[in-house]
C-alpha cells in the first residue's frame, strides 16, 4: 500500500498545482477541481448511469483544466491491489453494468497523469483525516449511510485496504426484536446496508427516510442496526473518532440514539473518556459536511502527484 503523506504534506503547494478529484457514488458522480491545501474552486455533478457515458462525462469535465493529478474515490467492491490484472475496476458490485469494468484505464486513456485510487468511504475518512473531524488524528473510522453502507477505516495514518478493502457495511447483524423485514442486500439478505440503507428503509416502511418524522419507530430500529456495528468497529479498531455521514445522517435525531445505543452495548467495559462523558465529541458528524467524499479525492489526488514526484527524483539520482 503507498504510504501516506504526513498532513504537513498535504497542506503543502497553495494554489498551484491543479488536481482533479473524483466522488464516485452509486447514484451519483460529483467531479472537481482543487489545490493542494484542500480547497475546491469548481465542481459538478450527474447521475450514475451506465459507465462508458459516466466516464465519459467525467473527463470532458477535466479536459482543457490541465489537471496534473485526479484523485478518485469509488463506489466498490474494487481492486486496490497494484500488482493485479484487474487493478483499478470495479469488481462485484450489483450496480448493473459496472461489475468488472476498468474505471481507471478508462480515465488514463484521456489523461496520463497520476491516479489516487480507493474506496469512496476511505477517500471521505481521509478527508476527515487530514482537514475534517479527526484532523491531527491517526485513526478514525467513516461510515456512510444512504443508497449503500460502507465504512472507510484510517488506521496509525495510513488508509486500511488488506486483502482488498474494507467492506463493513456488509457485516451480519443481530435483528431487532421488533423487525419482521428480510433485508434487501442481493448478496447477504439482512446484513448491516441490508436492514439499514436508505432504501431499506423506504422499503420497510413505505416511504424515504426524510419523511419518518422524528418519533417514528424506524429510528429506533435505525439506530439498533448502526450502533451495533459502531460499537463492533470500537472494539476492533480502537479508532479515535467516529464519524458518520451519508444522507440518512442527515436526520439530526439520530445521531443521539445511535450514541445512546452504542453506549449501551460497550456497557462500560472499554474504560475511556470518550466513551463516557466525552461521547458527544467522539462519534460525531463529519467535519467536512457533505464535501468528505470529494476533499478526500483531492488529497488522494495530492498523495498521488507527490508519490511520483519522489519516484521521479529517486530514479534521478539513481
Amino acid at each position: 500500500m503507498q504510504d501516506d503523506l504526513s498532513r504537513t504534506d498535504l497542506g503543502k503547494g497553495g494554489r498551484t498545482p491543479t488536481i482533479g478529484a473524483i466522488e464516485a457514488g452509486g447514484t451519483k458522480f460529483v467531479c472537481g477541481i482543487g489545490y493542494a491545501d484542500g480547497t475546491i474552486v469548481d465542481r459538478i455533478s450527474f447521475p450514475t448511469g451506465a459507465p462508458e457515458t459516466t466516464l465519459r462525462r467525467a473527463a470532458d469535465y477535466f479536459a482543457d483544466r490541465n489537471v496534473q493529478a485526479i484523485g478518485v474515490g469509488s463506489f466498490g467492491p474494487i481492486d486496490l491491489r497494484p500488482g493485479s490484472e484487474t487493478y483499478g475496476f470495479v469488481t462485484t458490485t450489483p450496480k448493473p453494468g459496472w461489475s468488472g469494468f476498468d474505471f481507471l484505464g478508462a480515465l488514463r486513456r484521456r489523461f496520463d497523469v497520476p491516479y489516487g485510487w480507493d474506496t469512496d468511504v476511505n477517500a471521505a475518512a481521509y478527508g476527515e483525516a487530514i482537514w475534517g473531524a479527526a484532523a491531527g488524528l491517526d485513526d478514525c473510522v467513516y461510515y456512510t449511510i444512504g443508497t449503500g453502507v460502507g465504512i472507510g477505516v484510517y488506521a496509525g495514518g495510513r488508509l486500511l485496504h488488506g486483502l482488498l478493502h474494507p467492506e463493513g457495511g456488509h457485516m451480519p447483524v443481530r435483528r431487532h426484536p421488533g423487525d419482521g423485514f428480510a433485508g434487501r442486500c442481493p448478496y447477504h439478505g439482512d446484513c448491516l446496508e441490508g436492514m439499514a440503507s436508505g432504501p431499506a428503509i423506504e422499503d420497510r416502511w413505505g416511504v424515504k427516510a426524510h419523511e419518518l418524522a422524528p418519533d417514528h419507530p424506524a429510528w429506533e430500529i435505525e439506530a439498533h442496526y448502526l450502533a451495533q456495528s459502531v460499537a463492533t468497529a470500537i472494539l476492533l479498531l480502537s479508532p479515535r473518532k467516529v464519524i458518520l455521514g451519508g444522507g440518512v445522517m442527515q436526520q439530526k435525531h439520530l445521531l443521539p440514539l445511535i450514541r445512546s445505543g452504542v453506549a449501551k452495548l460497550l456497557n462500560g467495559y472499554v474504560a475511556a473518556p470518550e466513551l463516557g462523558a466525552g461521547l458527544d465529541d467522539y462519534i460525531v458528524e463529519p467535519g467536512l459536511g457533505t464535501e468528505s467524499g470529494l476533499k478526500g479525492a483531492l488529497a488522494l489526488g495530492v498523495r498521488a502527484l507527490e508519490s511520483a514526484k519522489k519516484q521521479a527524483a529517486e530514479a534521478g539520482i539513481r
